[in-house]
């Protein structure tokens, strides 16, 4: 669950974006990203099959969510890297975001990502962690844009779980 959370927070912070500045867009094709740090132990590895529409319709579906939960969320370039920053409420704490990602978006990027939670969220009063991308090549047989694969658990569409979620 915690892989999933991380994931959520993967796809909130990388392309919720202020209207400001337009982010890179992830290259088409199959995306390998290693995650540690926060409550997880060891290092988590995804495969996401993405092209330019999902990516898309993901940080369009992110940002219209984090609009109403967030008070803050915005999107910036630094020289050659990019800073997302946001302020959200999640259960009875806010928490205060800060990542930043550097790399290119046609091969390989890595995000650095910093929260404090006031008051503590479940007793935890801070968490960092680092997604290490990778693009491997195009999708493999099979799989379409949207699918996500982790060792250990089913495969799954980003597609599929917003449609599932939306359901009364």
């Amino acid at each position: 669950m915690q892989v999933l959370a991380l994931l959520a927070a993967l796809l909130a912070a990388s392309p919720a974006a202020a209207a400001s500045y337009d982010p890179p867009k992830r290259k088409s094709g199959l995306w390998e990203m290693k995650m540690s740090g926060g409550q997880m132990k060891g290092v988590h590895t995804i495969q996401q099959c993405v092209d330019e529409k999902t990516d898309d319709l993901m940080k369009k579906d992110m940002a219209e969510n984090q609009k109403m939960q967030c008070s803050k969320n915005g999107m910036r370039k630094e020289g050659d890297k990019v800073v997302a920053e946001s302020v959200c409420k999640m259960e009875n704490s806010t928490a205060t975001t800060r990542a930043v990602f550097t790399g290119r978006f046609d091969s390989a990027y890595k995000a650095d990502i910093k929260s404090t939670y006031e008051p503590p969220l479940k007793g935890m009063k801070e968490a960092s962690s680092v997604i290490e991308a990778k693009w491997l090549g195009p999708c493999k047989a099979g799989q379409k844009p949207g699918d996500i694969s982790m060792p250990g658990m089913p495969n799954m569409n980003i597609d599929e779980l917003k449609k599932g979620m939306k359901k009364p």
